[in-house]
């Protein structure tokens, strides 16, 4: 990702932490980003919903409004339902990453990380930054192939047979890849309103899709949900 494709992205910044703010903003400039601050989270809400940023790093600990109800508000808006989240915090207690992952987060970045750190992660979430990813047809990535029309897998070429169940779920986890899915939201877009199911179901169809696929592709994050990966 170049320089001068870095211009395309917007990115905003929320930390109620001036110098954060400066340093961060300034090594991203310096990279070609287009960037916009906040020092709280409502500040950010106005700003994010004005400029439709692509991607949002957003500190946990705020006063008035921390960054896990500024996600939880930001999920709510139309227009910026598809824009990545990140969470960069001090932080780094798995209840703190559960909580920022069940409101909606894609990603979670622990401070202090160095400029150039921060720079790889943020450019390969934005590698994944695709908001029509949810409605094309067709998915090809490190040598999965799903057809979505036809309902059909294929790895290097061969067909691989799947329930349906099982296709939803490799669709749902394959199109945001790199993005932690959590059990709830799975069930919810998998299963809907069946009466049913709970984590042990999502376990058996995620051990099947890895006899089918092999271990490459579906990550586990404990006691948060699941990843796709290639």
């Amino acid at each position: 990702m170049s320089n001068d494709n870095n211009s395309n992205y917007k990115i905003l910044l929320v930390d109620d932490e001036q110098d954060i703010l400066d340093f961060v903003s300034y090594n991203l400039k310096k990279e070609g980003f287009q960037v916009f601050t906040a020092l709280n989270g409502r500040d950010a809400i106005n700003i994010a919903k004005k400029e439709i940023p692509q991607l949002i790093i957003l500190d946990v600990m705020m006063p008035e409004m921390d960054g896990i109800e500024t996600c939880r508000e930001i999920r709510e808006i139309d227009n910026l339902k598809d824009v990545m989240v990140a969470f960069l915090t001090a932080r780094n207690e798995d209840y703190s990453q559960i909580a920022g992952f069940e409101v909606g987060a894609d990603d979670y970045i622990t401070k202090p990380i160095k400029p150039r750190v921060l720079s790889s992660r943020i450019k390969a979430l934005l590698r994944r930054y695709a908001p029509d990813n949810n409605t094309g047809a067709n998915v090809d990535l490190g040598g999965i192939k799903i057809d979505r029309e036809k309902f059909l897998v294929y790895k290097e070429g061969a067909e691989i047979a799947l329930p349906k169940k099982e296709f939803k779920l490799l669709s749902l986890l394959a199109s945001k890849p790199g993005k932690v899915f959590t059990r709830e939201y799975i069930l919810e877009q998998v299963w809907g309103d069946e009466v049913v199911v709970g984590d042990r179901t999502i376990d058996v169809h995620i051990r099947k899709l890895r006899e089918k696929l092999g271990d490459d592709y579906i990550r586990t994050v404990k006691g948060i949900g699941y990843k796709f990966e290639f």
